[in-house]
């Protein structure tokens, strides 16, 4: 019985040793290019302010992943 015992002991203590394993969480979508690129919102920003002074305002269109500002009437 008391060998058994030991065993035990042996085995418990090994396991809490042991190497303790990584678990990746789910991908936040947030991080993986959904968030604003700070140089696309200064981007904007200037479209916006040239289209103003035409009495318009800026429309965005990606294409071939750039994104693409034209000036539209306000309607």
């Amino acid at each position: 019985m008391k060998c058994m015992l030991w065993a035990l002991v042996v085995v418990v203590i090994g396991c809490a040793g042991g190497p303790q394993l990584a678990y990746e969480s789910a991908p936040d979508p947030m991080q993986q290019g959904d968030s604003p690129d700070p140089g696309e919102a200064q981007a904007l920003e200037q479209a916006e302010a040239d289209c103003a002074h035409q009495g318009k305002h800026a429309e965005s269109q990606r294409s071939e992943g750039e994104t693409l500002y034209t000036c539209v009437d306000n309607n």
